[in-house]
This record gives structure tokens, C-alpha cells and sequence, in this order.
């Protein structure tokens, strides 16, 4: 039974979308990391961390917040209240092909006869949102959304049929072949599913999550990786969203009784090499402790040492970056 435990301090464990994480830069591979530390901390994750394909590893003591709410919440200008067994409506691109759609609606039903999520229904936009993505110069995921408009007017219909929470799924074409499938390369959708994501977000002001729809359904039978296995085994990853958004912490500009704020959290815990985004400054602006964890690199190069951040503290694992915040924690920091 999903619970938010107001007794226990919270902490946001985030692994960037995109960026080839050596943990949390596949398919759910973040999850028992995250885990580990909700046995004394509540926490703050982003979907990257725990989206599983047909899998989530969301658990007790979870927020599944999405990325543009996290940032701005960390900022100051947003607020999370925990809240469970949200209204979830699904948007469908117009590119994705009736049996997809199909085969998504079905995936649907299932989610909603086993766990009893609320699925309100589903709206298909006017229009094919057209996505591209691709890997940058410096190796990270990025891309675009060329018809974003009929997105949000989708969504908007959603918000009016009373969708609390938005689960995404854009048609994408296939990716080229590289070597994610075997553990050691950056996952190339997924900067553009943050993109998708932290548009609508940011628009209907309620937690929106992505995945894409491939036309290719074809369970493969071969062998892959271990940290990449979830999104192999299955032809939708729609599960893990509709999971994760059942009791994902509604926002709001304005705090109400029993929100929370950036007061509330105590540490944010990042990839040791990936610091150059506004959540780390925005978390040391703000007196929050930013912990880095070396066994946790990227494709990025942007450290405590390259930004002459003294005050960012680096721990070998998360085991040990775990240890010493329970022993701060215990110190009544």
C-alpha cells in the first residue's frame, strides 16, 4: 500500500534523462538505488528513476514528480501536495496507427483491472505531433515536438473531463541501431520525451509523463542487458506511467495546507558528473545539501571540482551517500 510518512524528511533522488547514467540511464535500473533510502527519508524521484516499461519500481514513501515541476519546486515557485488515486487521462498522438492505439487501450484495461487506477478515458490529438529526436554534439539525448499546439489541445480536453494526471504517448520512428541494447549507450528518446513532458506540465500545471509508441511491436529474442531488459519484453511502456501518476503529488503555484515546499527537502542526491543544471544551483541557492555519487557517471563532465562548488559533498556510492545522510538525519540537521 502506497504511504507518504509526514514523520520522515525528504530528500530528491534524481537521475537526468538522456544523459547515458550509468545507473538510471535504462529501464527502471535506478529503482532499488531509490529504494534503499526510503527506508528513513521520503523521496522525491523523477520518472526517469523508477519508468520500467510494463514495470514500475515506484514504492512507499515516493514522489513521483516530473522534471519541469521538480526544478521549480526546488526553485521555490511550485508546491507538491502527496496525494493518491489521481484521475489519469491518456493522450494519444494521431500518428500512432489504429492497431497500436489498439493495442495501448487494451494495456489500459489491464492497468486498471489489476491495480483499480482511475483511467478516466483517453483523447487522440487533431493532428500527428510529428517528433524528432536525435543525440547532440556532446552525446546527450535531445529533440523536438514539430506540432506541440495539438498536444496541448488534447490535454485541455483532458483537463476538462477532470484528468488529474496526464500519461503521454507520442508516435516516434524507430531508433537507429546502437548500443543502449547492450548496456553502454545514452537512451536517444529519452531527451525528448522530458521535452514532451515538461511542456504540458508546465501549460496544465498537473504531473504529465511520457512514452513513445513504436509501429515495430516485436518482442525481441534476443538477449540484451539487464539494465535495459524491461523495454524488451514488452510492446508498450505505458504501464510504468499510469503506475507512477496514481499517486503522484498534485502541484501548485500557490501553497495550500499540507503542501510542500523547498523548505521541506533536505538533500538533493545527483550523478557525480552531472551537476550543470538549474536544480543544483537552485538547491545550493537554497541551503538544500547537494550530494554527488561517484559510481553514477554520464556522457557529461560537469563535477563539483569543474564548477569549484566546495560545498557540493561526493560520496563513493549510494550506500555510502545513504549512510551519511541518515547519520545527519540522526545529528538533527
Amino acid at each position: 500500500m502506497w504511504s507518504f510518512d509526514r514523520q520522515k524528511p525528504l530528500i530528491a533522488f534524481v537521475v537526468p534523462t538522456g544523459i547515458g547514467a550509468s545507473v538510471g540511464g535504462y529501464a527502471g535500473d535506478a529503482s532499488n538505488y531509490a529504494r534503499k533510502f526510503t527506508k528513513d527519508f521520503n523521496v522525491i524521484v523523477n520518472p526517469n528513476v523508477v519508468n520500467a516499461a510494463c514495470f514500475s519500481g515506484i514504492g512507499n514513501n515516493m514522489l513521483y514528480t516530473e522534471g519541469w515541476s521538480l526544478s521549480e519546486f526546488i526553485k521555490g515557485n511550485l508546491f507538491l501536495k502527496s496525494s493518491e488515486h489521481n484521475k489519469i487521462g491518456v493522450l494519444f498522438d494521431k500518428g500512432i496507427s489504429k492497431g497500436i492505439i489498439n493495442v495501448h487501450i487494451n494495456t489500459i484495461n489491464a492497468v486498471k483491472t489489476v491495480y483499480g487506477i482511475d483511467v478516466i478515458g483517453y483523447e487522440i490529438t487533431e493532428e500527428p505531433c510529428n517528433i524528432e529526436f536525435y543525440k547532440t554534439e556532446s552525446g546527450i539525448s535531445s529533440g523536438s515536438v514539430l506540432n506541440n499546439k495539438t498536444l496541448l489541445q488534447a490535454g485541455k480536453k483532458l483537463i476538462k473531463k477532470g484528468a488529474e494526471a496526464i500519461a503521454v504517448v507520442c508516435a516516434f520512428s524507430e531508433p537507429p541501431e546502437d548500443n543502449y541494447i547492450n548496456g553502454n549507450d545514452v537512451d536517444i528518446v529519452g531527451g525528448v520525451e522530458a521535452v514532451i513532458s515538461h511542456y504540458l506540465t508546465r501549460e496544465l500545471l498537473v504531473p504529465v509523463v511520457h512514452s513513445p509508441a513504436f509501429e515495430d511491436i516485436t518482442v525481441t529474442k534476443e538477449l540484451v542487458d539487464s539494465k535495459c531488459s524491461a523495454e524488451y519484453i514488452t510492446p508498450t511502456f505505458l504501464p510504468c506511467l499510469l503506475i507512477g501518476l496514481n499517486n503522484a503529488p498534485l502541484i501548485s503555484l500557490q501553497k495550500g495546507e499540507q503542501y510542500l515546499s523547498k523548505d521541506n527537502l533536505t538533500a538533493l542526491i545527483m550523478p557525480y558528473n552531472s551537476l550543470g543544471s538549474s536544480i543544483t544551483a537552485d538547491a545550493l541557492k537554497n541551503k538544500i545539501k547537494v550530494i554527488s555519487v561517484k559510481e553514477n557517471k554520464t556522457v557529461l563532465n560537469i563535477t563539483k571540482t569543474i564548477l569549484r562548488k566546495n560545498d557540493i559533498i561526493e560520496t563513493d556510492t549510494y550506500e555510502s551517500c545513504y549512510k551519511y545522510l541518515k547519520d545527519k538525519f540522526n545529528e538533527k540537521i
